[in-house]
């Protein structure tokens, strides 16, 4: 599947790239947000013109992180602008914090899977000392 910039999917939309914002921004549009760029995918923008596709076994989105975690979501709490996500990795545990209208946008339930990808500059360890 390929992934379109703003740009490209205001060309083949025929469309003015802030109108394009604004529809991904208010989730009329099929969108990704990645860091401050909007990516579409564009089987997904040719079947909204009514257009047929071929590409349904290519992959959904491609990152420069390589820190991808699939998760399931076991506990959403939505309070304000804010969305608290619980999603749970094999055995572990991660929480992420993201905006209310990312989590609608995404339509995020419980039970869903879904992709944590986290992108730093640092990474901690930690090890629990043992007795001598």
């Amino acid at each position: 599947m390929k992934t379109l910039s703003t740009e490209e999917a205001a060309r083949l939309l025929q469309l003015n790239v802030k109108a394009v914002q604004r529809m991904a921004r208010a989730g009329t549009l099929p969108a990704v947000r990645v860091g401050r760029k909007w990516l579409f995918h564009e089987d997904q923008l040719q079947r909204l013109l009514g257009r047929a596709t071929n590409d349904a076994a290519a992959p959904v989105l491609e990152l420069s992180a390589r820190n991808r975690l699939k998760g399931t979501i076991t506990r959403l709490h939505v309070d304000g602008l804010m969305a608290e996500v619980l999603l749970r990795i094999g055995d572990q545990e991660l929480v992420a914090i993201i905006t209310r209208s990312s989590c609608e946008r995404m339509r995020l339930e419980v039970g869903a899977e879904v992709f944590a990808v986290i992108k730093s500059t640092e990474v901690m360890i930690g090890r629990l000392e043992r007795d001598a």
